[in-house]
């Protein structure tokens, strides 16, 4: 199957997984989850599900938990909403984690810019 059809079977995926998990899944113990992408293998046999969780570990690890218990349900609501697909890949849901490192990576940042301030670097006269 070419790359870009590939892509766009990632795409509609990810939107459809994204409004399902937002808007029909009712268990409680789904917080703030995010579809931040989809990669699909080339025999549209499987698809990697990368999802962003906001809250505690513990929140998250719920989060996850119910996701993967409604893989089955995610999977049906992709094929209705993608009839035409002959195959409906195996979902493979993994916890994005890029943004807590974008964060932590962020406060790494800060707290080097905040002790520049408290103590600046000493500039030697004789350079």
């Amino acid at each position: 199957m070419a790359k870009q059809r590939l892509q766009q079977v990632a795409d509609t995926m990810q939107r459809i997984l994204g409004e399902v998990i937002q808007k029909e899944l009712k268990d409680p113990r789904v917080g703030f989850a995010t579809v931040t992408g989809v990669e699909v293998s080339a025999d549209l046999q499987h698809a990697k599900v990368r999802i962003s969780v906001m809250g505690s570990p513990e929140e998250r690890e719920a989060t996850m938990a119910v996701l993967q218990r409604a893989r089955g349900f995610l999977r049906k609501r992709i094929a209705e909403e993608m009839g035409y697909m002959r195959f409906i890949p195996e979902l493979h849901l993994i916890q994005d984690t890029s943004l807590d490192y974008t964060m932590h990576i962020d406060e790494v940042f800060r707290a080097i810019q905040q002790e520049r301030l408290v103590n600046p670097p000493k500039i030697d006269d004789e350079q």
